[in-house]
Formats: structure tokens, C-alpha cells, sequence
């Protein structure tokens, strides 16, 4: 079993910051690849950023120069820090792990998402 656990959503002022973390546990060899995804209200799924096991990173050209993707030095912890946010960042922010198991499967894990709101 592997989960993925986010946390760290809550409410904040246009211009201000938050941090998300998601944590990746359980019966895993590696964790290959974290995206993160939000989804606004009444909108679809879509990606933020993505940061491979190589350390690879990319953005979507709506949160870039404002969001960084990183990972914990020594635990599969990753985060998305987020500065100067805006209304329209409002959403349910997903974690998505491709992970190889202890078992040598690889699966793609979604946690449980959490929510960001900011105000005007």
C-alpha cells in the first residue's frame, strides 16, 4: 500500500503565501515523479507543476516565476510553495505520486487534496 497525504491549504489574502506539502508513504522502492494538479470551482483538473526523481522541474505558464516545486533532503516529501497568489489560484490542490512498490509495480497514487482559498 502507498498513500499520499497533502496538507497545508487554508485561507489567504491576494499577494500572500502558502506551502503545501504532500507526503508519499508506504510500500515504495521510489517515487519516481510528483505532479501537482488543482481544480478550481466548476473547472477541470489541471496540472501545476511536476518534479521528476532526477529532479527535473516544470510549470504551467500560469503559476510560473510565482510557484516552486521541491522536495525534503531526506524523505519523500514534496512541497509547492506558493507566493503572490490570486484569486484565480483558488482550488483543491491534488498530489499525484508515480511511484515504483516495493513489489516492482508502478502506479500512479493520488491523495486526498486540500483546499486553497484566496481572497480579493
Amino acid at each position: 500500500q502507498v498513500q499520499v497525504v497533502e496538507s497545508g491549504g487554508g485561507l489567504v489574502q491576494t499577494g500572500g503565501s502558502l506551502r503545501l506539502s504532500c507526503e508519499v508513504s508506504g510500500s515504495v522502492l521510489s517515487v519516481n515523479r510528483v505532479t501537482w494538479y488543482r481544480q478550481p470551482p466548476g473547472k477541470q483538473r489541471e496540472p501545476v507543476g511536476a518534479i521528476t526523481r532526477g529532479g527535473l522541474l516544470n510549470y504551467a505558464d500560469s503559476v510560473k516565476g510565482r510557484f516552486t516545486i521541491s522536495k525534503a533532503d531526506d524523505k519523500n516529501t514534496y512541497y509547492l510553495q506558493m507566493s503572490s497568489l490570486k484569486p484565480q489560484d483558488t482550488a483543491v490542490y491534488y498530489c499525484n505520486a508515480a511511484v515504483t512498490t516495493t513489489f516492482q509495480f508502478e502506479h500512479e497514487y493520488w491523495g486526498q487534496g486540500t483546499q486553497v482559498t484566496v481572497s480579493s
